[in-house]
This record gives C-alpha cells, structure tokens and sequence, in this order.
C-alpha cells in the first residue's frame, strides 16, 4: 500500500509540474481551443508509453541477468527526483509565444506525442519510478497497471489544462501563480527523492 501511495503521491505531482508538456498543451488550447489542446492531452499519455515499454524491457533485463546494477539505477532515480524538485523549485514563469497558425487534429496529437516521447525529463522520471517498483517482487500485470496509472494521469491532467487554459481568463489566473505552485511542488519532490533515497541503504 505505501509503495502504490509513493508512486501515486510522484506520478500526480510530476505530471502536474510545469514543463514541455504543460506548455504545448496550454499553447493549442488558447490558441487553438479546447478540442486540439484536448488532442495534444492525447498524444502525450500516447507518447508516455514509449518510455514505459523500454522502461520494462530494460530495467527487466538487468533485474535478471545485472541485479547489482539496478541499485544504482535505484539511486540515480532518487537523486533524479531531487533534482527535478529542485529545477521545479527554481523554474521562472513559462512564456508563450502567441503567433496564431493553424493545426489540423492530427498534428495536435503528433506534436503532443513526440514532445513527451522525446522529452528526456519523462524518460528518466518513468525510469526512477520503474526501478523503484521492479525490485518489489511485483508481477508484469502490476508494472503495467503503473503504466497505465503514469499513462491515465498525464491524459487526465492535460485534458483538464486543456478545458482551463482555452479560457484566457482562467489560463491567465493560473499561470499567474505559477512561481509559487512551482516552489510547492518542487520542495515535495525534492523530499520524496530524499526518502527514496536513505531507504535504499
């Protein structure tokens, strides 16, 4: 129960931290609307389980023929969530450019889908959460289910930034508080990573 809490607890506030996602989506949703932003959402949870799919199969192939070496993968994945907390922590406001063109559907999702798949941030967050949960005993069916909990979030989280930043108004109000959601968010990361940390000595 407390490893699918930490995993919940880091996947909710990893998604929601402002990053190239988070400003894709909140660039075609105000000045696209609501249905391509919506369409970008679907692309990155699409885009999520490129990382997931070589996550497994990497991270299962040392598990079983280099198991030492996922301990340390297990720290580095640690000492990744410190870090992302701190960058979080110290993150100045994200700007946006506001030249206007227009995208078809399609477009929406490849750009959603190659800017997570492609995003180096994703890949050694989905890493640090596998090599958590890999050494646990649990089953194949239980890594995928994460999956599918890492994949359902980032689509919730987006689609709902989607439907609030086609607003202006609400979109301005948001980020407007940006720096100080930012610090939050960073400090708890940064927290999680220390725990995950000393509880691998």
């Amino acid at each position: 129960m407390n490893e699918i809490i930490a995993v919940g607890l880091v996947t909710l506030l990893a998604v929601i931290s402002p990053g190239a996602d988070f400003a894709l989506v909140t660039r075609n949703s105000y000045l696209y609307g609501r249905h391509l932003g919506m369409c970008t959402a679907y692309g990155i949870a699409m885009g999520v389980w490129v990382h997931i799919s070589y996550s497994l199969i990497g991270l299962s192939f040392l598990q079983q023929y280099i198991p030492s070496l996922i301990q340390l993968i297990q720290y580095i994945g640690a000492g990744y969530l410190i870090y992302i907390g701190y960058k979080t922590f110290t993150l100045p406001p994200i700007l946006f450019d506001q030249n206007n063109c227009d995208i078809t559907r399609w477009q929406a999702i490849r750009h959603g889908f190659l800017t997570n798949s492609l995003n180096p941030k994703t890949t050694l967050f989905v890493m640090s959460i596998y090599s958590q949960v890999m050494t646990s005993g649990n089953n194949l069916h239980t890594l995928i289910g994460y999956g599918v909990f890492i994949s359902g979030s980032h689509l919730v989280w987006f689609c709902l930034v989607a439907l609030f930043c086609s607003t202006p108004l609400i979109r301005n109000r948001i980020l407007a508080q940006q720096v100080s959601i930012n610090r939050i968010i960073g400090y708890i990361l940064s927290a999680l990573g220390i725990g995950l940390f000393f509880t691998h000595f």
